[in-house]
């Protein structure tokens, strides 16, 4: 699952990166929401994986300070990034004659940016509260199956859920996997459909 999760959010990346016709701004915020699903994942997956291979439970305290902070950042991008892309289809459902008026490539990275340094400050913000906070333990079996569920399974739906079930993001991996072919060709004498 960790690798659907983190292959299949490169590859949506990759075909808005590479593809001219997805420089939209819904392909432009999907790719950023690819972009932390993919981080997301890596906060906390990697380390489960040690734990259960080494069957070691022993995490720092620094360590799992960062770990829940990128988590917790992490999971707030993900959310304005979902709001923002909520507000890109009401703009275009709502008002599709001024929609590329009103959702402009430079709205679109401002949007992004202040998503970012909002998230930048929250971190700085908890940061703070939890140095003057004092440490709380709570353990549930329940939360741990919610937190799994919330760091792997949801990043892994969300390139099937948007984008890999669209016509647009599978034209825009044939015609890059078809230049890839091209270069195949030449070396294994492959044909391109």
């Amino acid at each position: 699952m960790y690798l659907i999760t983190v292959f299949g959010n490169l590859i949506i990346i990759l075909a808005v990166i590479s593809d001219s016709h997805l420089h939209t701004p819904m392909y432009f915020f999907l790719s950023h929401l690819s972009f932390v699903d993919i981080c997301f994942t890596n906060t906390t997956i990697p380390k489960m994986l040690v734990t259960i291979w080494t069957e070691s439970k022993v995490i720092t305290f620094a360590g799992c300070i960062s770990q829940m902070s990128f988590y917790i950042h992490l999971a707030v991008l993900d959310d304005f990034l979902l709001t923002m892309m909520a507000y890109d289809h009401f703009v275009a459902v709502c008002h599709p004659l001024h929609y590329t008026v009103i959702m402009s490539p430079r709205l679109c990275g401002l949007l992004v940016l202040v998503c970012w340094v909002t998230v930048l400050s929250l971190y700085y913000c908890t940061s703070l509260g939890v140095y003057l906070s004092s440490a709380a333990t709570y353990s549930s079996h329940s939360s741990a199956t919610a937190s799994v569920m919330y760091a792997l399974v949801t990043p892994m739906l969300n390139p099937i859920i948007y984008s890999l079930r669209n016509k647009d993001i599978k034209g825009a991996l044939k015609r890059v996997l078809c230049m890839e072919g091209v270069k195949m060709q030449i070396v294994l004498g492959m044909k391109c459909p």
